[in-house]
């Protein structure tokens, strides 16, 4: 009676243990197909949340995941131009003087700076728009005017903006010029401030 007793149990264990690992299997794969279902999900749906996401981590980059984003215009094109001035001893400009973008598309430019003094500078840039009814369409996700930087002696930096133009942007607008002044901030600790996220 007891091997009986023992042999079931342990047909009823090793019955148990296949279950479990059926579901342990099971959940794994499920997990992995999350993301390329999540995907799908917003592609269908037109959020493209995540494309945004993977473009942002790659440096936002333009790949196959423009063609996907339904909210991009592809029947405009504006022309962006960039214009940089500094008040004080710096080297500042971008990259590129213009780039052509539809609107609702995510798009980026880099800034480079150089501080000419032989002591480090606390200095922050504020943005300017032309026209100026553009300024309410022109959104930036990522900039190195959102706060305050110190660079050392003779130190060069690079920093984006990435940007996108609102589809609502009025039609008759064609062309948005995007104009930072750069200047020293008075009265600052030469403390260094983290720099933007890239």
């Amino acid at each position: 009676m007891d091997t009986r007793r023992q042999a079931r149990l342990r047909r009823d264990n090793l019955h148990m243990v296949g279950k479990l690992t059926l579901v342990a299997v099971l959940m794994f794969g499920f997990g992995y197909a999350l993301v390329p279902l999540y995907k799908h999900i917003c592609e269908a749906l037109g959020i493209n949340v995540l494309s945004l996401s993977e473009r942002q981590t790659a440096g936002f980059g333009r790949g196959t995941a423009d063609a996907l984003n339904t909210q991009v215009d592809r029947s405009r094109t504006i022309t962006v131009e960039f214009d940089a001035n500094a008040r004080g001893p710096w080297d500042f400009k971008p990259a590129q003087a213009t780039l052509k973008v539809h609107p609702g598309e995510l798009a980026t430019v880099m800034y480079e700076f150089r501080n000419r003094q032989p002591r480090a500078m606390t200095a922050q840039a504020i943005p300017s728009y032309a026209p100026k009814q553009a300024t309410a369409y022109f959104n930036k996700v990522e900039c190195f005017c959102f706060n305050e930087y110190t660079l050392a002696p003779g130190e060069s930096r690079q920093w984006p903006v990435a940007f996108v133009i609102d589809p609502k942007l009025p039609k008759d607008v064609t062309t948005i010029t995007l104009s930072y002044t750069f200047f020293e901030v008075s009265g600052k600790s030469a403390a260094a401030r983290p720099e933007p996220r890239s």
